[in-house]
């Protein structure tokens, strides 16, 4: 392993410079939370892929984890995101569109034929509905001989941000609190290899939050979710550690890695402070994204640059795992070579960077530790505003609030040309860059998924259906963890819109208030 110990003219590298900091590996993490960070282990690769039906993904999965992809990342569409069924009316126009068009456990299976789930980590992109696709999940691996143990990867299951920044939740917070709880519990004593939860301020940042921002609500959501916990009776020593985070990489360099380090101490200092966490439970584990939101569909080809800027961020800053944008996502669902230059984008900066050699290369740079320690001052500041108002489930329309004025100031700016945008407000060309994108034709396949939901319903058992969904109403209406129940329903073959039904009915639906009320977004940069 030459490559990984010396530079390319054969100087040796060590795996880690000392500092005045600890090193990594030790609290608080500031430099990485592996002694040896990408020498030990290199990050996962888990391009984020979803589209049309369970069986088109499921190819395009197979392609990328033949050319080298690590993991899986699924996105789903936004009915399925919001409890909906294909067929149901309120569906219309969007089956297929954001990502792939899960109803059913049949369709699961779909979407992992030929995949082996013992093996293969997965994510999945998923909160209002996490517990339902999550039982999907476990049903289609236990009926191929996984058991849960085994089972690895992470539901993203993050509900506060969906109030914040995204819009795609379906009950009121107090219950979907709950819902998270138990999956966390859930997850916690049958499924301890699988991240029960992904806190993420991803979405936040695309919505317009500034780099402190997308750190301190990110982190005060977190907090919310363990103090929640707690209260279930679930020690900090037993889930702490399989807590993970989401953020965006953007185009500021230096800021980006700085936001990384100062997340690691920020949250490990603030789980040992509130919860005397052991050193396990204080490790920021985190997966990241190249901004969505930064690439243009003028000049397309630039956005291979600015994803390639951002990811090299995101591994500088220690990041446990990367998706990389495909170049054509500001125009439409990444076609198959734009997935796989963002893969080659990684597999390079992974073998012949040198980004790789030595664990936190910028650990000591004046300008990286003092952005580092501002980052950090400023998102604790941001984080006692939260605390002011009760925490951060009481702190919703303050969050959303500030990233709307976040979002405002910078828009202000580019129109202004105060800040530069290549190909946008500077260096625009007169001639088109690159393909069109492809039309694809979503009303089809609104009605192959609809067809397929009511071939389902006609071939299952109705009365072992309604059995389990009146078990699941009774539950939902008792203080005990709902998973059980709904892999049972899953089991039986009641669909995602069933099985959410059934949770309306007995929870009721959130009702933002209307001056803060946004419509949930259905394209693929705001996941």
């Amino acid at each position: 392993m030459r490559r990984a110990t010396h530079t390319d003219s054969g100087l040796r590298v060590a795996a880690v410079y000392p500092g005045p900091d600890p090193l990594p590996g030790h609290f608080p993490f500031t430099r990485g939370i592996h002694p040896e960070m990408y020498r030990e282990r290199l990050w996962t690769m888990r391009q984020y892929a979803g589209f049309g039906t369970a069986r088109e993904t499921n190819a395009r999965y197979r392609y990328l984890l033949g050319h080298g992809q690590t993991g899986l990342s699924v996105a789903f569409d936004l009915p399925t995101q919001m409890g909906y069924d294909s067929d149901d009316p309120r569906a219309e126009g969007e089956v297929g569109r954001a990502g792939v068009a899960v109803d059913s456990l049949e369709d699961m299976r779909l979407l992992f034929d030929e995949i082996d789930l013992g093996t293969v980590s997965t994510s999945m992109t998923i909160n209002a509905t996490a517990a339902i696709l999550l039982a999907m999940y476990i049903a289609v691996a236990e009926e191929r001989g996984v058991p849960r143990r085994r089972l690895s990867g992470t539901v993203q299951n993050d509900i506060l941000k969906e109030y914040v920044s995204r819009g795609t939740y379906i009950f009121p917070v107090g219950p979907s609190l709950r819902l998270t709880t138990d999956l966390i519990g859930f997850c916690t004593e049958h499924a301890p290899r699988f991240n029960p939860i992904s806190i993420s301020g991803y979405h936040m940042r695309e919505a317009g939050a500034t780099a402190p921002q997308e750190l301190a609500f990110t982190l005060a959501n977190g907090l919310e979710y363990v103090d929640r916990a707690v209260a279930a009776g679930l020690p900090v020593a037993d889930f702490g550690g399989r807590l993970s985070f989401f953020f965006a990489a953007h185009d500021d360099f230096f800021e980006e890695i700085a936001k990384f380090r100062a997340a690691r101490r920020l949250w490990a200092t603030e789980m040992r402070a509130r919860y005397r966490a052991p050193d396990p439970a204080c490790r920021l584990r985190f997966h990241t994204q190249t901004g969505g939101s930064t690439l243009t569909a003028q000049q397309p080809l630039n956005n291979i640059v600015r994803v390639t800027v951002q990811a090299l961020s995101a591994v500088l800053g220690g990041t446990q795992s990367l998706h990389t944008d495909g170049f054509d996502e500001a125009l439409a669902l990444p076609s198959e070579e734009a997935a796989h230059t963002a893969l080659r984008t990684q597999q390079i900066l992974a073998y012949e960077s040198g980004a790789a050699r030595t664990a936190d290369p910028l650990g000591g740079s004046h300008f990286v530790e003092a952005l580092t320690d501002r980052v950090e001052a400023e998102a604790r500041r941001q984080i006692g505003e939260i605390m002011a108002r009760g925490g951060a489930s009481r702190a919703v329309n303050y969050m959303r609030s500030e990233i709307q004025r976040a979002a405002y100031e910078r828009q202000k700016q580019v129109e202004a040309s105060d800040r530069i945008v290549v190909g946008v407000n500077r260096f625009e060309d007169t001639e088109p860059q690159g393909r069109l994108a492809v039309e694809v034709d979503y009303s089809g396949l609104g009605r192959q998924q609809s067809d397929a939901v009511r071939q389902l319903r006609r071939g299952r058992s109705p009365p072992a259906v309604a059995e389990s969904l009146e078990a699941l109403s009774r539950a939902s209406r008792r203080e005990e963890n709902l998973m059980p129940a709904i892999l049972d329903a899953v089991r039986s073959l009641a669909t995602v819109g069933e099985i959410s039904g059934v949770l309306r009915k007995t929870w009721g639906r959130y009702a933002p208030d209307e001056t803060d009320a946004r419509p949930p977004s259905t394209t693929r940069a705001d996941r």
